[in-house]
């Protein structure tokens, strides 16, 4: 039986995997959950999984859940961590939102757990160091979402020598069919408008830059070992394939389904197994189409080509600036098109340093989200 810890329970990808759980209770145990302040949905997850630990990182509602429950509860910055260091788990399910997952995925592999990563921050970030461990410790990370997992199934039982080039696709956000001048003042409703799938505000917008899909480039590299230079985006807005594999002898192979995450959570759940999901089957009667990304509309996904060939602390700074801009635009306090001249502006700015410690890049997230509060404000 897999026991789970699962950090970000009350989030988008955290609440679905708590469905797979539902279906094979027989296979999932849960062990521990934590959310950010969610505490009414936490409160109703408690009584349903009897967790033998929780975690809130905002300490005020954590203290008001403390007189609520008799589990345990960590509270603060380092709940998630804390919750990381557990003997009683045995995977990791990492579905937090930004770059607060890192520690917490180093600390579980230091741990020896393996994990079930929803968090891309933490290999755009610090993705040579989480990789290094984990070959070191001998722990498996398994990508939870769709793309990732494809690449997976795709990759799963050939050489990687093999491969010729990874593609991998991408639906095109909500404003795929917009123009530049239309993106630039895009509303936050309109850059939330997905068309295929429903996700998180946060990563919702990240599609709509196509930043989330640079993030996924730069996962591609840690995840497979693979150079830049071999890895492609394609626009796929049917998300019906959701990546492939070409190899030398010239040949695709491409994973199929229909768009739903529950997929991808529960095959980096049952691996090596494949579990029956209650998903549509696919039966072939759309057309497929994809196209070339356009950087001139979509100039985020530049800067994370960019971010991946120089690699050092760029990608965890084009990151922390990332999310900085991100809140602020879902906060109605910028227009869509300051979000890209603003992480650009930092990552010109940022003295990049190769080979980074987990303290280089700390200090440099830390310097990012300054330097984009500074440019921020110069703009206004």
């Amino acid at each position: 039986m897999k026991k789970l810890a699962i950090l970000g329970s009350t989030g988008n990808v955290g609440t679905q995997v708590l469905e797979v759980v539902d279906k094979y209770p027989d296979k999932l145990k849960v062990i521990a959950l934590s959310a950010n302040g969610n505490i009414e949905l936490l409160k109703k997850q408690i009584k349903k999984y009897q967790p033998m630990f929780v975690g809130v990182v905002d300490e005020k509602k954590a203290f008001k859940l403390k007189e609520q429950i008799k589990v345990p509860v960590f509270f603060g910055e380092k709940a998630n961590i804390q919750i990381a260091e557990l003997e009683e788990y045995n995977t990791l399910v990492n579905s937090v939102v930004s770059l607060a997952g890192i520690e917490a995925t180093l600390k579980a592999i230091e741990k020896k757990k393996n994990v079930a990563l929803a968090n891309k921050e933490t290999l755009v970030a610090a993705g040579e160091i989480v990789m290094r461990k984990a070959r070191k410790k001998g722990v498996k990370i398994m990508p939870i979402d769709s793309e990732h997992s494809a690449l997976f199934q795709c990759l799963n039982g050939e050489e990687i020598k093999s491969v010729e080039r990874i593609i991998i696709t991408c639906s095109g956000g909500a404003l795929r069919d917009k123009t530049k001048k239309e993106i630039e003042g895009a509303t936050v409703r309109e850059a939330l408008g997905h068309k295929t799938w429903a996700m998180g505000q946060k990563i919702t917008i990240d599609s709509a830059t196509l930043m989330n899909k640079g993030f996924e480039v730069i996962e591609a590299m840690w995840l497979y070992d693979m150079p830049i230079d071999k890895i492609k985006v394609v626009i796929h807005p049917e998300s019906i394939i959701h990546s492939m594999v070409e190899y030398t002898d010239a040949s695709v192979i491409a994973q199929i389904s229909e768009p739903d995450m529950r997929l991808p959570i529960q095959y980096a759940l049952s691996y090596p197994e494949r579990w029956e999901a209650p998903i549509k089957r696919f039966n072939f009667d759309k057309n497929l189409t994809f196209k070339e990304p356009d950087l001139k509309r979509f100039p985020c996904l530049g800067l994370a080509f960019w971010a991946a060939k120089e690699l050092g602390t760029l990608p965890a700074v084009m990151n922390a600036a990332n999310d900085f801009m991100v809140a602020k635009f879902l906060a109605g306090e910028c227009r869509f098109g300051l979000i890209y001249r603003t992480i650009k502006e930092v990552m010109e700015k940022h003295k990049n340093i190769k080979n980074p410690k987990l303290k280089d890049i700390n200090e440099s997230i830390d310097w990012a989200r300054r330097e984009a509060q500074k440019i921020f404000n110069k703009k206004l």
